[in-house]
């Protein structure tokens, strides 16, 4: 498949893809995450059964490396001040009274080089972001639908765990294997638990577990996500079932290259730019699942905020599970 046979976006997804321009108003930069009102907030409380607490972010600056999409790079963390600052000398340490000694640091990071929320505003095609803004916006830094919105609002409710290496009876999903929505609601009724409308989807791969488990260089190698692969019927599914946050521990959400057509990553143009889910990627969901399968409750109370980032496009993030 050369580039001249891949179709356009616009193409593969046609021109009566779903949208929900304007259906939360023309100034809205929040998408589907206007489903999680109050009510659904309280709906996610009534999950939280004993007490867990299961947090989702990856280390930053693993000794491993950090997982990132290809061009990006890991945190570079390096300290200004520590107690060798102080050592005989040096001039650079301040001085303070009581004789205070302190460190301190510093990082330069890819926003998008961990657990993170990509702003709705991340991706797009034919010259419009989320909402019909011009793409133009993001210019300098994302004027409409960064990840600001996201990260001043907060995301709460009933998350829903689906693990479809577990599933599929495998430690990890081998490189460009891929699902769709019909294997969720197998794996779903296989797992005992009910997807509903509104509910935060978490789908667990084990690639994260892969990705730690072998050298960087065979992970990248022929780079190719698992993950969920573009179908209309899928994008419909979102849709109808009104999910406003799809969490994954992959890097990219869905499979990295659309088999059949070959597009590169059509889901985040078809749920995020169209539909306005919102995607978290790179979440550590291993200890979370062995949890749901030791005692078979597979919901619970999802919760997150991504750094408040002005212009952002996205943002690292921490996100908490109550079960």
């Amino acid at each position: 498949m050369t580039a001249e046979t891949v179709p356009t976006m616009h193409e593969l997804l046609g021109e009566d893809t779903p949208k929900n321009w304007g259906k939360w108003g023309d100034d809205d930069e929040l998408g589907a995450l206007n489903y999680l009102d109050a009510s659904q907030v309280l709906r996610g409380v009534q999950y939280v059964k004993s007490g867990e607490v299961f947090t989702l972010q990856i280390p930053m600056g693993h000794p491993h490396g950090d997982p990132v999409f290809p061009g990006r790079q890991s945190i570079k963390r390096e300290n200004v001040l520590d107690e060798s600052s102080w050592d005989p000398g040096k001039e650079s340490a301040p001085e303070f009274p009581g004789g205070l000694h302190y460190s301190d640091d510093k990082a330069e990071i890819f926003l998008q080089g961990s657990t993170q929320y990509d702003a709705l505003g991340h991706v797009w095609y034919d010259g419009q972001i989320w909402n019909g803004y011009d793409a133009r916006s993001t210019v300098g830094g994302n004027k409409k639908a960064s990840v600001q919105p996201i990260a001043e609002r907060g995301v709460a409710g009933r998350g829903v765990l689906i693990d479809m290496a577990r599933h599929r009876g495998k430690k990890w999903l081998d490189k460009g294997e891929t699902f769709d929505h019909n294997d969720l609601e197998e794996a779903a009724k296989a797992q005992g638990v009910e997807l509903e409308q509104r509910d935060i989807l978490l789908i667990r791969t084990g690639f994260l577990t892969y990705f730690y488990s072998v050298p960087n260089e065979e992970f990248y190698d022929g780079f190719m996500e698992p993950g969920l692969t573009y179908s209309r019927e899928l994008v419909d599914w979102f849709n109808d079932r009104e999910i406003p946050n799809l969490v994954t521990d992959t890097i990219a959400n869905e499979v990295t290259y659309e088999p059949k057509s070959g597009v590169a990553l059509p889901l985040h143009c078809a749920l995020m730019r169209n539909l306005g889910v919102v995607l978290t990627e790179i979440c550590d969901l291993d200890k979370l699942a062995e949890a749901c399968a030791a005692d078979g409750r597979w919901d619970f109370l999802y919760t997150a905020a991504p750094l408040n980032i002005v212009e952002g496009t996205g943002a690292p993030v921490n996100p908490v599970v109550l079960r």
